[in-house]
């Protein structure tokens, strides 16, 4: 009789960091703004493709952010955040968000949500969350946030990503 023991850690990883960035881009995605109000009242904006739906009761949804991020600490320790699911009319706004530079706002329209959260106009759907919980693991950390309130636009394109290029859909 042959006995198989599990092992205890993960192997070595067979690859590169950037093999994995470029396998990991293979998986199209739908691109986010996560938006906070810090407790200074600065807003705060991030371009984020980690998004993933958790539950449906209580209703969750999850998402990652670097532990490098210059946001950490305002959105660990925020009571609300928004998720804004992009438009494909909104690539602008991504690209933007995505870049560390000042004036990320400037002209951006926006009203606001649950805590002080950002909602951005013209967003393809919003979720409005309670910063529920956090998990720290590698260089990320994934928060789950419990929805308060959501809304979409049933007819809106949606903004892709997919092997570092934005996209729209095209149905087959």
């Amino acid at each position: 009789m042959s006995l198989t023991v599990s092992p205890s850690q993960a192997g070595r990883p067979s690859f590169s960091t950037r093999e994995f960035r470029a396998s990991l881009g293979m998986f199209a995605t739908g691109v986010t703004i996560v938006t906070a109000r810090a407790a200074s009242g600065e807003l705060i904006g991030l371009t984020a493709n980690s998004f993933n739906s958790v539950s449906l009761e209580p209703p969750l949804v999850l998402w990652s952010l670097a532990r490098a991020a210059g946001s950490l600490p305002a959105l660990s320790t925020g009571s609300h955040y928004a998720v804004n699911i992009l438009a494909a009319d909104q690539k602008e706004l991504a690209e933007r968000f995505a870049a560390k530079r000042d004036g990320r706002w400037t002209d951006v329209a926006w009203t606001e949500g649950a805590g002080g959260a950002p909602l951005l106009t013209g967003a393809a759907a919003v979720f409005e969350c309670f910063n529920r919980s956090r998990y720290e693991e590698g260089d990320h950390v994934i928060f789950v946030g419990e929805v308060e309130r959501c809304n979409h636009r049933a007819d809106a394109a949606p903004l892709l990503f997919h092997g570092g290029r934005f996209y729209t859909e095209h149905p087959l």
